[in-house]
């Protein structure tokens, strides 16, 4: 959980302070509007780890988490775990946090509101398994649960990385090799065509009004380019509605989508499965798997399905309403709350589907990878091709007049 402050009123007009640990800042805003208060203001109160720098990956956590599992299940205190993960981890930024949590713990702060503190690197998920783990004492078996967690979902992103590497560096040497080509090699053919004193080919013209033009608009092109991205992360990512209107046209495309949608549900099976075993509540850890689900069409699904749930219904009847989730999720889940074994379902879809998109990008990259050949194939043969009619037609000429 995360310590959140704020500010608001009550129904005589008076002004109260206070604090709330929740999990998100949402949460804050549903109980204090539960309390008949109204919000004025609403931030994090924990502090952030400041004068860091560099990325802590999944890798990373697991480790940490690992090694802070091992250490307190043999029994040493979390503080002496932490002081010698801290000494063995090679990530700069992550020693640096863990020995901060070992200073709070040590000065009598719980490891959870510790971690809380260091909301720059510990998501909301971590510290929710945290708390878990110090309540019902089984903290060693929940960093284990944390630690396979990470080392899947960092898994899942390599496999995805790794089989998208070469249609992308594939991507990238096409549009290296061409606009050299159009910028920089067939001006110098213009030069040598404007002394031959005959009529172009047609295709040879087109092509070198399109080097012309391209050289001119080249550096004006790359700051319309960067504005447009700039604009398009700023006015449709970084708004709620553009931000659904991406999402849900992305879950839309023929291809692409079916990788995207079986990536949100694997990640939401997998976070949801890890939260449920390790005795957080149902409500918290559908807010954490909101936040975390990737996917503006995943996330408000859920939403919807926790205030299903606050009024009593179970969670498979709102999974399958929503739309969002296939059929065989749905009736997974519904075997998984009647048989009262949930997290060893969703744990199976998370399987399932993990797999699943291993078969799609391997699918999407066996597609992409001729398809782009082809391309690169046309668009080169297509220039060599305009720069060499001339050429030819010369040497027909000349070999006439012999």
């Amino acid at each position: 959980m995360m310590t959140f402050s704020y500010v608001a009123k009550l129904p005589d007009g008076r002004t109260v302070n206070g604090s709330l640990e929740a999990a998100s800042q949402q949460m804050v805003l549903t109980a204090l509007h539960q309390k008949g208060l109204v919000v004025v203001n609403v931030k994090q109160a924990a502090i952030q780890a400041r004068g860091l720098k560099g990325r802590v990956k999944l890798d990373d956590l697991a480790i940490f988490s690992r090694q802070l599992a091992t250490l307190v299940d043999a029994g040493i205190p979390v503080v002496g775990g932490l002081e010698a993960v801290a000494d063995q981890m090679e990530n700069a930024t992550l020693k640096g946090v863990i020995i901060k949590v070992k200073d709070a713990v040590e000065g009598g702060t719980n490891l959870t509101l510790a971690i809380a503190n260091q909301s720059r690197i510990f998501s909301p998920l971590f510290v929710s398994m945290v708390k878990a783990g110090e309540a019902s004492g089984h903290l060693a078996e929940v960093l284990q649960r944390l630690a396979v967690y990470f080392e899947k979902a960092a898994a899942l992103q390599r496999r995805i990385r790794s089989a998208l590497v070469y249609p992308a560096i594939v991507i990238t040497m096409a549009v290296v090799i061409t606009s050299i080509l159009v910028v920089a090699v067939i001006p110098a053919f213009k030069e040598i065509f404007s002394t031959m004193g005959a009529a172009l080919p047609l295709p040879t013209q087109i092509l070198l009004a399109f080097s012309d033009f391209s050289r001119r608009m080249f550096v004006p092109g790359l700051i319309f380019l960067g504005a447009g991205i700039y604009a398009f992360r700023k006015m449709v990512l970084g708004r709620p509605k553009g931000r659904l209107w991406f999402d849900r046209t992305m879950l839309k495309l023929p291809v692409v989508g079916i990788l995207v949608r079986k990536v949100a549900i694997a990640k939401f099976s997998r976070t949801l499965a890890t939260l449920v075993r390790s005795g957080v509540q149902i409500l918290a850890a559908l807010e954490i798997v909101s936040e975390t689900a990737g996917n503006r069409v995943i996330s408000d699904a859920l939403i919807k399905v926790k205030t299903s749930i606050r009024e009593g219904e179970n969670i498979a009847g709102p999974l399958a309403t929503s739309g969002a989730f296939p059929p065989m999720v749905v009736r997974m889940i519904a075997v998984g709350e009647q048989t009262g074994r949930l997290d060893d379902m969703l744990g199976k879809i998370a399987d399932f589907y993990e797999d699943q998109v291993d078969a799609a990008v391997a699918g999407l990259t066996s597609a992409l990878e001729p398809m782009i050949i082809c391309v690169l194939g046309l668009i080169v043969g297509s220039i060599v091709f305009a720069i060499f009619m001339p050429i030819f037609k010369m040497a027909t000429i000349v070999g006439g007049h012999h």
